[in-house]
């Protein structure tokens, strides 16, 4: 770990740093000043509380002189107006030994006000992504002049569906900039971001900071397929005594539901689901359940889990094996907390192998595998995603059509004699509809339009 001397940092952020009573940087701090420094894009997995923020403003401010210009020269975007602010206060925080000014916008106040700061000037923006593209629609304030973008939580925004903002944003941003970007959890399209707007990030990751794996019994099963782990997990969380506790985490809100639906019936009030399309009562409500000990099956995904401070979890289990190994670490990291023994179980498939393999690699260690209980049922279901590509079949059934039918005039009355019945998407909803008592929010907006 370096010292603050060692981060080349400027005396007067230095003596702001000092007010504030730092005594030296944080692992994610010491890795991330040098990076912003060089001027290379960087990408950092780090948690919440690790000291992020000060690991992108120290640099940042470090190289900002004063300036009258009216556009803003850094963008920094945070998912939760809770954040805005707190970035804002410890940027001035910093900045108290020089002129630098920092303005933070966000939803759920007044737009004019906040159009009315930015039209005056700011050299740091600070912004939710829904208000600055409310601002950016209403030509308050111009992206032409950012040399550096950093977003904070990315993981957070697009699980709470800012994809569109963000997208937009970074196509009105100049070329030349320096991207930073920060996130406690990897997912495909975080690094569909990256792919497409960062050139070569440096990847830094602390992810592994404050995780007891020497508290954690780790163990394995190879499973079949996504019912057939629905009815292993049914199996092993039966016996309430061992497993009193249990954080089940899964890799997206469609199977956290999935999960929910086929462990509901055997399991009643004992289980209970939290993803970000449930409303915020019913969210709230499960938490509160879970901890209280009304339930002892909490059904999550990765991004929901974040920032809940959950005491005793006697296991944690991974349904689906994450395909980034840092998210397996934020997960176990659950359980085995103030020196007590946590238990985490991983169920895989062949196809998520893999992703087993790269979180052993990353621990550098065997997880122990389990013999699959016989008295388990192996489900020949499958989901959506498990079940084989039919192109070839289509393929055979049409040629069949059109060689019996005679040709293509034929084939083409075919055709004439469907009915519209509303698209894939409306026959689909027809099928299915959910429990109106499961906290589903689009489920309540329809419900409120009726």
């Amino acid at each position: 770990m370096s010292t603050f001397e060692e981060l080349n940092l400027s005396k007067s952020l230095y003596r702001a740093i000092v007010d504030l009573g730092f005594e030296q940087p944080t692992p994610i701090q010491s890795a991330s000043v040098p990076v912003i420094l060089s001027g290379r894009d960087m990408l950092g997995i780090a948690q919440t509380g690790t000291g992020k923020t000060y690991a992108y403003l120290w640099p940042i401010l470090r190289d900002l002189k004063y300036s009258e210009q009216v556009n803003p020269r850094i963008l920094i975007v945070v998912p939760t107006r809770e954040l805005v602010v707190q970035v804002v206060e410890q940027a001035k925080a910093l900045t108290s030994y020089s002129n630098i000014r920092v303005i933070g916008v966000y939803g759920g106040t007044n737009i004019n006000t906040q159009k009315i700061a930015v039209i005056k000037g700011t050299d740091i923006l600070v912004a939710t992504p829904g208000r600055l593209n409310d601002l950016l629609l209403h030509d308050a304030v111009r992206l032409n002049s950012i040399k550096k973008l950093v977003i904070d939580e990315v993981d957070v925004m697009l699980d709470l569906g800012f994809r569109f903002q963000l997208k937009n944003m970074l196509e009105l941003l100049p070329r030349r900039r320096q991207n930073i970007m920060f996130s406690a959890t990897m997912t495909e399209e975080v690094d569909g971001i990256i792919d497409e707007y960062f050139t070569s990030p440096a990847r830094i990751s602390i992810a592994l900071s404050g995780t007891p794996l020497e508290n954690i019994a780790q163990e394995c099963y190879p499973v079949l397929n996504f019912y057939t782990k629905v009815n292993l997990l049914a199996h092993l969380i039966s016996d309430s005594e061992v497993f009193s506790k249990v954080l089940v985490f899964v890799s997206s809100k469609k199977s956290a539901d999935r999960v929910f639906d086929g462990l509901s019936e055997q399991f009643g009030n004992d289980i209970c689901v939290i993803h970000s399309n449930k409303t915020q009562n019913y969210r709230l409500r499960s938490i509160k359940q879970f901890e209280e000990g009304e339930n002892r099956i909490l059904v999550t995904t990765d991004v929901m889990a974040r920032g809940l401070d959950l005491d005793r979890v006697s296991h944690v289990i991974n349904f689906d094996t994450p395909a980034y190994p840092e998210n397996y670490m934020h997960r176990i990291g659950r359980t085995g907390r103030a020196k007590e023994e946590g238990k985490t179980i991983l169920f895989y498939t062949r196809k998520e192998e893999e992703a087993k393999r790269d979180i052993e690699a990353l621990m550098d260690y065997h997880i122990p595998e389990m013999v699959f209980p016989e008295v388990v049922e192996i489900s020949r279901e499958l989901t959506p995603d498990e079940r084989p590509k039919e192109v070839e079949e289509i393929k055979l059934k049409t040629h069949k059509v059109i060689e019996s039918s005679g040709g293509s005039h034929h084939e083409k009355k075919l055709k004439n004699t469907k009915t519209n019945q509303g698209g894939s998407y409306l026959r689909k909803m027809k099928k299915y509809k959910k429990p109106k008592t499961r906290g589903d929010k689009n489920l309540n907006r329809k419900n409120k339009r009726k």
